[in-house]
């Protein structure tokens, strides 16, 4: 072989690599904004997925543009996200006519304050906003029999476990009153987690068929009353309607 003959050492050719929820977060940063580069490793990893192209200016400044394929990853995030959250909000609606079926009164979308413990030794406490799917209180006029509960749902597995890892999310649930976790299903019917999964602290509840069952009673909790300040915040919002406001109203026509 001549020595000036030429040696072409060829890249080694590497699989592509693996988009996640990141990616997809990064994308719609990239599509929503002017396509300035971070020159991270999403940015790394989106380039060689073919999700972005590089631009190069006019002036010489280089900008990202989101390709046809990142365009159709997005939308298929959507997609999913879509039906998580679908299967989410059917879930939490299942539990909140449950609770009313049985006669207490029960919210969505609060937002109240809670106290959770100080990070640190000999911290005091602080106090937190938290966002409980479903709170509920009974039905009575003397504040010591109020009962209130906290119903958090899960339908998805990863959701399940990132939650029972955060320990302050549990201590401000577990301030409120009663807390229980309502398991989902898979796309197969599968429960998304066992009931030793659940820290003892809080109840289960798994959704079997179409009835939900108690996997396990979540440990009496005795309160005199509720927090002012949760007073305060559920005298502004508006309870969700009693399974008895059709019959209620047929009282009134039947007088005619």
């Amino acid at each position: 072989m001549s020595s000036l003959a030429r040696i072409q050492i060829s890249a080694p050719v590497l699989p592509a690599p693996a988009l996640g929820k990141a990616h997809a977060r990064r994308l719609r940063e990239i599509y929503r904004s002017a396509g300035w580069p971070c020159q991270d490793l999403l940015e790394i990893e989106l380039l060689a997925a073919g999700m972005v192209d590089r631009v190069q200016a006019p002036t010489g400044h280089e900008s990202l543009r989101v390709t046809d394929a990142g365009v159709r990853l997005l939308a298929a995030a959507l997609a999913a996200n879509r039906a998580v959250l679908s299967a989410h909000e059917a879930l939490v609606e299942r539990v909140a006519r449950e609770i009313c079926r049985a006669g207490r009164i029960a919210w969505r979308g609060l937002a109240l304050r809670a106290q959770v413990p100080g990070t640190g030794d000999g911290r005091p406490l602080r106090w937190c906003v938290t966002k409980p799917d479903v709170f509920s209180i009974r039905n009575t006029s003397v504040p010591a029999y109020v009962d209130p509960i906290v119903h958090e749902v899960k339908v998805r597995r990863a959701d399940l476990l990132g939650d029972v890892r955060n320990e302050a999310k549990r201590a401000a649930y577990l301030d409120l009153g009663e807390c229980w976790y309502v398991l989902g299903t898979d796309a197969r019917g599968r429960c998304i987690g066992e009931p030793d999964e659940v820290p003892a602290e809080c109840g289960v509840l798994v959704l079997l068929g179409e009835r939900l069952s108690v996997a396990r009673a979540a440990p009496r909790k005795t309160r005199t009353s509720l927090p002012f300040g949760v007073w305060m915040a559920l005298a502004k919002a508006t309870p969700l309607p009693a399974q008895d406001g059709e019959a209620q109203a047929l009282l009134g026509t039947q007088a005619l």
